[in-house]
């Protein structure tokens, strides 16, 4: 059976590429249903049609409140029969009644080796601090922002010419592996959250 994921997006998705490009190798055992974005100029949708995945843009402005702004997406990845929701750069902050409908069911990439540096910015908070290793961790989301159990992380070196842009495309690269990494090893049954830690099954 194809585990069936939804791909919520802002930008311009290139962590989605990687799940279409891991899809279409057969590394990912999955169907990419629905790509779901609040910004009706991201290029995540034009590689979503590019790829003849189905594409929508759910424009919160046209919602009274956030809970039916959420009940809609919710909506729109039930009807597609969504098993695993995939934020890959979705720039807003789901609230705890969306979080607590997929219960470890929704997962995140974040630019930095959390609980370090959560939140915008996270390359540019790294080089203020002067830390020596960033990276970056996929883990599934939780009612508080860029938190929630760790699933994986992968550690990048700052280097001390680095700017922002320099740091961010080193991480982006480890980023489009272990996505798709996190999602073969859900995928395949391997994922066990206990206590708030996940803990993968050999």
């Amino acid at each position: 059976m194809l585990l069936k994921i939804g791909v919520l997006v802002s930008g311009r998705g290139s962590n989605l590429q990687s799940i279409i490009d891991n899809i279409e190798k057969g590394d990912l055992n999955c169907k990419l249903e629905i790509v779901i974005s609040d910004n009706k100029d991201a290029k995540a949708l034009g590689r979503a049609e590019k790829h003849k995945i189905k594409r929508k843009f759910i424009d919160p402005a046209e919602f009274t409140t956030k809970k039916k702004y959420e009940d809609k997406m919710i909506e729109s990845l039930g009807n597609k029969g969504v098993e695993l929701v995939v934020m890959a750069g979705f720039m807003r902050i789901l609230s705890p009644y969306f979080i607590n409908h997929f219960e470890n069911r929704i997962m995140n990439i974040h630019p930095s080796l959390l609980p370090a540096f959560p939140g915008l910015d996270a390359q540019k908070q790294a080089l203020d601090y002067g830390v020596k290793i960033s990276g970056c961790t996929v883990h599934f989301a939780s009612e508080k922002m860029d938190d929630g159990p760790i699933i994986l992380q992968r550690a990048v070196e700052v280097k001390e010419d680095d700017t922002e842009e320099k740091l961010a495309l080193r991480i982006l690269k480890e980023e489009h592996k272990i996505l798709p990494e996190a999602i073969k090893l859900y995928e395949e049954g391997k994922l066990e959250v206990k206590n708030n830690k996940v803990y993968i099954n050999k």
